[in-house]
């Protein structure tokens, strides 16, 4: 992350000018070059992905099918990138394109259409995002006007995923969540419809797309998951329709719409939409505590696509909430056989496996999921572990990675930092801050910026005394500093104009007895 921030500041400021749009041929002010786009496609296309439910694997068909109609699209693009296209594990209908050429498109959008041609429609328009800088323009323009990454949430259905992800996806979120300004909107929708008319695809597949979108986006029943997905970003109009469909009618009529190869290529998806169905069902079963149903429906879904990891994962997550970690561990393990390269299963697995104290099992699941995505609770996790085995370096370690993560692993993890850490460094978790007034009055505030009850604090100040020599006190401070509280305190009196030689700090805390 740092490195990525470094390498977005050194682009804005020693390339930033005007340059030519490979896509529309017009000068533009340009504050990037392309080594940030293909530095941030690469580091961020991996986490967004994991963050919205992992790749989709049950059917690999569909995965080589989308490539090959997007790779046959990059072909003909204005601007040649390392073009990749991957089909990902959500039922929220959604596309996206991260700078460098790294698109994804969401099985819950693929179950939508009805052709190859419209499925063109959407490759093409994610393709001219990327062509044309767009993810990359509305990035630097937040970094110069904020002076800093913000992270935000990716929309995805499987929000247990997502929330878990904020550690090592937060660029990639923002660049994914972007809403794109009508001048790019309209851009990947022209330039998108030539790119499929170059590539031999019949155009008028944009406009029914663009049309079956409005309709839905109109019907908030059946359009609420667009909402939060495609039509976030990708809004649908009127205008838009009427613009696209006087693009198509000035462009020679015909091309392939591959409507019947379309859905062979994604007929076993299509088959299993019952079993999505009943997958998000039972989550919803989940946080109305109804765990009979929701296994009920886990089940049907698997006897319907058994290849689907999130469908035994789901099982694992029941066996784990009701206390049947034997039974979690065989279904999680089951997930990972299925998708070996999906984060989740192999956090929940070494989670459980922590909590049946198999150590050595617990690790390896944890760092397998550390490579495939960062997460507060994996390190939370592995430094219950090390200290559990005596390792208080690593166990240190670990926590501190986790400790400033805004979640409940991450508040755990502070916790256990402190009850290590703190008897050692006192100073890094009770902080003081001296403040002379004009009656020459040493006023220290101590800040506890931990989540723990401290007492025993001793605070060492240095000051001058009326002859301008250095003193050294320790006063121990009685009571107990309450987590996150502040308190302040007289400790001496000297001259106002030595008040610059005052020093102060905390050289002893303990954790007060709960």
């Amino acid at each position: 992350m740092k490195n990525l921030l470094l390498l977005m500041f050194a682009s804005v400021f020693a390339l930033g000018g005007c340059a030519t749009n490979p896509v529309t041929g017009k000068k533009e002010l340009s504050f990037v070059g392309e080594d940030w786009e293909l530095a941030v496609g690469q580091q961020q296309y991996s986490p967004s992905r994991q963050s919205q439910g992992g790749d989709y694997l049950a059917d690999p068909k569909v995965q080589a099918y989308v490539n090959k109609v997007g790779q046959r699209l990059a072909a003909v693009s204005d601007r040649k990138l390392p073009y990749e296209f991957k089909v990902l594990n959500s039922s929220v209908p959604n596309a996206w394109a991260l700078p460098g050429g790294k698109i994804a498109i969401n099985r819950g959008l693929l179950t939508k259409m009805r052709s190859e041609s419209e499925l063109a429609a959407v490759l093409g328009h994610e393709i001219v995002h990327a062509a044309a800088k767009h993810g990359a323009k509305g990035m630097t323009r937040g970094v110069l006007l904020q002076g800093g990454l913000m992270a935000a949430t990716i929309a995805s259905s499987g929000k247990k995923y997502s929330d878990l992800a904020q550690m090592g996806a937060s660029v990639g979120a923002q660049l994914i969540n972007t809403r794109y300004g009508r001048d790019a909107e309209r851009e990947s929708d022209r330039f998108g419809i030539e790119y499929m008319a170059r590539a031999g695809y019949d155009p008028q597949g944009a406009v029914d797309l663009q049309a079956t979108f409005l309709e839905l986006s109109k019907d908030s029943a059946r359009g609420k998951d667009f909402i939060s997905g495609l039509f976030a970003s990708h809004p649908p109009s009127e205008e838009r329709l009427a613009t696209n469909r006087a693009i198509v009618a000035k462009m020679a009529q015909g091309g392939e719409i591959k409507a019947r190869e379309y859905r062979q290529n994604i007929a076993r998806l299509l088959s299993a939409e019952p079993a999505y169905e009943a997958f998000e069902e039972a989550q919803k079963a989940i946080q109305d505590k109804d765990l009979a149903k929701a296994r009920a429906l886990t089940q049907r879904a698997i006897s319907i696509e058994p290849r689907e990891g999130h469908f035994h994962s789901l099982l694992g997550d029941l066996d784990n909430e009701q206390g049947n970690y034997t039974s979690a561990r065989r279904n999680y393990n089951q997930a990972v056989r299925l998708n070996n390269d999906f984060f989740y299963y192999h956090l929940q697995l070494g989670l459980v496996s922590e909590k049946v104290r198999d150590f050595a099992s617990a690790e390896r699941s944890l760092k397998r999921s550390l490579e495939l995505l960062p997460t507060a609770n994996a390190h939370n996790a592995l430094g219950n572990i090390a200290r559990a085995n005596g390792q208080r370096q690593e166990a240190v370690a670990q926590y501190t990675k986790a400790a400033g993560h805004n979640s409940p692993a991450g508040q755990q993890a502070l916790g256990s930092l402190v009850d290590l850490d703190l008897p050692a460094n006192p100073g890094k978790y009770v902080v003081a801050r001296h403040q002379v007034g004009s009656d020459g009055v040493v006023r220290i505030q101590l800040q506890n910026k931990t989540p723990r009850n401290i007492n025993n604090v001793a605070l060492r100040v240095l000051y001058p005394d009326a002859n301008g020599q250095m003193k050294d006190i320790t006063r121990t401070i009685s009571g107990v500093l309450p987590a996150g509280k502040t308190e302040t305190l007289e400790v001496v009196r000297i001259n106002p104009s030595f008040a610059k030689n005052v020093q102060s700090g905390v050289v002893r805390a303990s954790i007060a007895n709960q």
